[in-house]
This record gives C-alpha cells, sequence and structure tokens, in this order.
C-alpha cells in the first residue's frame, strides 16, 4: 500500500504565479519536475498552508491537483491539504484529491466558534467516514486558532482508524512529539515549520518532516544518514546548512524568501506571491547572497552533492 510509503521527506510544492498573479501551471510542472531530480524527496504535499491555498478559490486547487499528480505520475505519493471552513467543502474536496491519485488528505479542523476537544473530534470523525481513507492530521494553531492537546490528539488515533499520521506544528515540538508518542504508537509524526527542529525532531521519534524548504535535498541527506545511524553525520550535515535553513524560515518573510530561492535555483519562472504578503527588501536579496556563500553554495541551479 502506498499510505506504508508516507514517511521521510514531503517537500510542500509552492504555488507559482505569473507577473499578473495567475497560476503559472508551466512553473508548477518544471517545479514537481524539479524536486524529483534534484530534491528527491520522498513523497510532495501540495497546497499545504506555504502554498498559499488561502488565496486560491476551489476550482484553481482542484487544477493544481490535477497538474500536480499528472507530473508526479505515481512516481512517488503525494498528499493534498484539503481543509476549508465548510466541512462539507473539506470532504468534496479530500474525494476529489483521491479520486485524482493522492496518497492521504491533510486536514487541519474549522476555525470553530467553540472549539472543544468534542467538536474536533466529531469534525475528523466526519470526514473520516466520508473520504474512509488516510488523513493526515495537521496540527497548526495559527492556521485556526485551535490547539490540539496530546491527549486530544492520542485519542482522534484510538478512535479514527484511518488517521495514522500526524503533522505537529505547535511549539514546543519535540515536547510535543514525546508526549503524544507515550500516549499512542498509532501515529508517524512528521515535523515542519521549515525543518528548523529537524534534526531534534528526528531524534524524538519523528517519522519525518513537510516543508517547503528550497533545498529537499539537504533535508534528504540528513535524514537518510540519521535513519542509516550515521548520526554523526546527520549532525554534521544539518549544522552546516542551519544558517540557510534559519533564514529561509523567517517569521512574515519565509515564503518570499523561499520563492526567490527557487526562482534563483530556475525551479519556477517568477517568484511572485499573492497578496496580503510581506515583501523582502534590498538587504534580503544582498544576505541571502551572502548565506548562500557561507555555506558553500556557488550555484543554487545545481543539485547538491552532499556527503
Amino acid at each position: 500500500m502506498i499510505e506504508s510509503t508516507i514517511k521521510g521527506v514531503f517537500n510542500i510544492v509552492a504555488t507559482p504565479f505569473d507577473p499578473g498573479l495567475g497560476i503559472d501551471f508551466a512553473s508548477l510542472r518544471r517545479l514537481v519536475e524539479f524536486q524529483l531530480e534534484k530534491g528527491s524527496p520522498h513523497g510532495l504535499t501540495a497546497l499545504g498552508v506555504l502554498s498559499e491555498v488561502s488565496k486560491l478559490n476551489i476550482e484553481e486547487r482542484k487544477e493544481i491537483v490535477q497538474r500536480v499528480m499528472e507530473t508526479a505520475a505515481g512516481r512517488i505519493p503525494v498528499i493534498v491539504g484539503t481543509s476549508h471552513a465548510v466541512t462539507a467543502s473539506c470532504i468534496a474536496l479530500s474525494r476529489d484529491a483521491f479520486a485524482a491519485g493522492a496518497a492521504a488528505v491533510m486536514i487541519y479542523p474549522p476555525p470553530f466558534e467553540n472549539p472543544t476537544d468534542e467538536a474536533v473530534l466529531a469534525f475528523y470523525q466526519e470526514v473520516a467516514s466520508a473520504v474512509n481513507q488516510p488523513i493526515v492530521v495537521q496540527d497548526y494553531p495559527p492556521a485556526n486558532k485551535v490547539t490540539m492537546s496530546p491527549d486530544l490528539l492520542a485519542e482522534l488515533a484510538e478512535r479514527v482508524p484511518n488517521i495514522r499520521h500526524l503533522k505537529v506544528e505547535d511549539p514546543p515540538l519535540m515536547q510535543k512529539i514525546s508526549a503524544i508518542r507515550s500516549r499512542t504508537d498509532k501515529y508517524q509524526i512528521f515535523g515542519g515549520l521549515g525543518g528548523v527542529f529537524f534534526l531534534e525532531e528526528l531524534q524524538r521519534g519523528a517519522a519525518g518532516t513537510m516543508t517547503g524548504f528550497s533545498f529537499t535535498e539537504i533535508l534528504v541527506a540528513v535524514y537518510t544518514a540519521f535513519r542509516e545511524g550515521r548520526r554523526t553525520d546527520a549532525e554534521r550535515i544539518f549544522d552546516r546548512y542551519l544558517p540557510l535553513i534559519r533564514f529561509e524560515n523567517q517569521p512574515m518573510l519565509s515564503l518570499s524568501i523561499r520563492k526567490e530561492l527557487l526562482y534563483r535555483r530556475g525551479a519556477i519562472a517568477c517568484p511572485a506571491l499573492r497578496r496580503p504578503f510581506f515583501q523582502a527588501d534590498e538587504g534580503m536579496q544582498q544576505e541571502l547572497s551572502w548565506i548562500l556563500r557561507r555555506v558553500g553554495i556557488d550555484d543554487p541551479t545545481r543539485k547538491l552533492v552532499i556527503s
């Protein structure tokens, strides 16, 4: 089953826009191929938060899923974000994603007026009964103002058979991973938040990470070394590139920086973002070149050879 392959480094696919802010589907196809060629991720995640999914309408979301699936062509599993404020729309998007070939859907709870544990449980049970296929629970309070405790997340895994994957983005990350793992063994847990704590998440038992970090091959190298028991190599690789990981994940500017790097890498034709967004200034452009030089990336268009 493809579900069993949902572990490792899943790159979150950015949504490329043209200068007029329409979706650049040619760049989207190029970006998927770029990730497969240069990043070698274990999977892709379409329509994550940093895919600017909140700025897309329903038809755009469906079209993006179709294009990503067509380009990936079954070579790696693809998870699709199907969160929506309306439960019926979340279910419809999830069904469409599975019909297109998704390995799983990733969902965070809608912004409830009264976000009790019972409301969260009822929501996931309703969605799970309607799709009956793998669901990744996304624990990311900034997206919906819903905080899910380790007890609640463990209860979800115990009650809903098709919930076996969890993306934790609610700091303190490492403590929460340990707390969840002490309560249930039914989850494959993923980190996120730009990969800044990827090594520590792995140390706490994470199965991988889902992030849009623009140099996927770095995270793949860390993961591979760690899983092979080469902990010193994993630490060395992670520490070498940590200045770049940290810089890219700046609050408010992370997506501007990420798209600029994807543009510099030749993966997309234009680094434009839809509003609202925070525009990086000229100083950031210079700092980005400085960071790349510091970590030894002379030509960002090439696949890094990491050893």
